[in-house]
């Protein structure tokens, strides 16, 4: 559940109530409707294929051998196509086209929808400032991981 404590409509405190068959958190107060869905956040992953492989990246904070997708939030009147592109130049430095949508993800420990595309991409990495690190790796020598983007990479390989 969210750390929402108050209404944002009319300031009373949520409680637990169940709405839907499940558990949400709605304000406590005389009149008031509203109700927390906390629906998942949508993101965009990209498997980014430069020609010598795969480019996998560490975001800032990760453990120094933990590498995966470069990934985004979607943000408000964005195409989740024209997102992952616009995420590859700015984590990455690189021009990218989309190939194909891969897959659509849930990822319930973070409550994100993650929806993955296979993209090309030219150009020199430069990372952006949300990257600490990155790697290439042959597309031959890609193993899945079982979380998250991993789910994305397997479908992908044909895994």
């Amino acid at each position: 559940m969210n750390s929402f404590i108050f209404c944002p409509r009319c300031g009373n405190k949520l409680v637990d109530r169940e709405t839907d068959g499940r558990v949400r958190r709605a304000c406590g107060g005389e009149g008031c409707n509203f109700v927390h869905y906390d629906n998942p956040l949508p993101v965009v992953a990209g498997i980014v294929e430069i020609e010598a492989g795969v480019v996998l990246v560490r975001s800032q904070g990760w453990p120094e051998k933990m590498f995966g997708l470069v990934t985004g939030f979607l943000e408000r009147d964005e195409a989740s196509a024209d997102a992952i592109v616009r995420e590859v130049q700015e984590e990455l430095g690189l021009i990218s086209t989309v190939e194909k949508l891969v897959g659509v993800y849930p990822f319930t420990m973070r409550n994100e929808v993650i929806i993955a595309y296979a993209l090309r991409a030219t150009g020199t990495i430069v990372l952006g400032s949300e990257l600490a690190d990155y790697r290439v790796v042959p597309k031959a020598k890609l193993r899945p991981w079982p979380m998250g983007t991993g789910f994305a990479v397997a479908d992908w390989l044909g895994a």
